[in-house]
């Protein structure tokens, strides 16, 4: 087995941020386009596709522009999107549940789909946000190259920091086109992540969120 395939197939996740080289933000989004497209397009002749034909001339640039801007703008901090929240007036500290969030991110392995839900869970201190700010946040950080781990601490850490507690729980379900096109090719099987900070410890209170989610999920 090559060494790159035994490092994939075991999933290391080496750090909670996603690697960045210390460059990657000098070029504009236009010059990583024009650089992506010269390099897909030598991919396709190795592959022997004739890039003269009609329907595969402007591939290499679909392909450049699709990753720069729909696939992977999140691993750019410019389009973060800026996460309101609100003092908590009314003093609700029961637990809020936001579910059935879709993933739409890529297996930083083999830049195969990623897809699935994320269902999140927060019980306010002082803070509350605006829901569909969790929403965005989660596609924000799906739209980068991922490890699902990865992506489940990136999310509870952001939101935590966000509203200023720990008490924030992150539950992914996903399924791995790496896993169902190649491999094993398992059609069926999807993957579940989940990670925690304070409250959520309590195994009662995991429990409550866990029995909303079945609730809903049955629905």
């Amino acid at each position: 087995m090559n060494k790159h395939d035994y490092i994939g197939d075991n999933h290391i996740l080496t750090n909670i941020k996603t690697p960045l080289t210390p460059n990657a933000f000098d070029k504009s989004d236009e010059e990583k386009i024009v650089n992506i497209q010269g390099h897909f397009a030598k991919i396709m002749e190795e592959l022997g596709l004739d890039l003269t034909d009609d329907s595969l001339s402007g591939t290499p640039y679909r392909f450049a522009k699709m990753y720069v801007k729909e696939l992977f703008y999140g691993l750019n901090p410019a389009n973060k999107p800026k996460v309101s929240t609100f003092d908590n007036k009314y003093g609700y500290s029961k637990m809020l549940v936001e579910q059935n969030i879709t993933i739409d991110s890529s297996c930083e392995h083999h830049f195969l789909p990623i897809s699935g839900y994320a269902h999140i869970g927060y019980i306010p201190k002082n803070r509350v946000i605006e829901l569909s700010k969790i929403n965005r946040l989660v596609d924000y950080y799906s739209h980068r190259p991922q490890v699902q781990e990865r992506l489940c601490l990136q999310i509870l850490t952001d939101l935590q920091e966000t509203l200023e507690t720990e008490d924030v729980i992150v539950l992914v379900n996903a399924k791995h086109l790496c896993v169902s096109s190649r491999g094993i090719k398992d059609k069926n099987s999807y993957t579940t992540t989940i990670e925690y900070g304070g409250s959520f410890n309590d195994l009662a209170v995991r429990n409550e969120f866990f029995k909303i989610c079945e609730f809903e999920n049955r629905e």
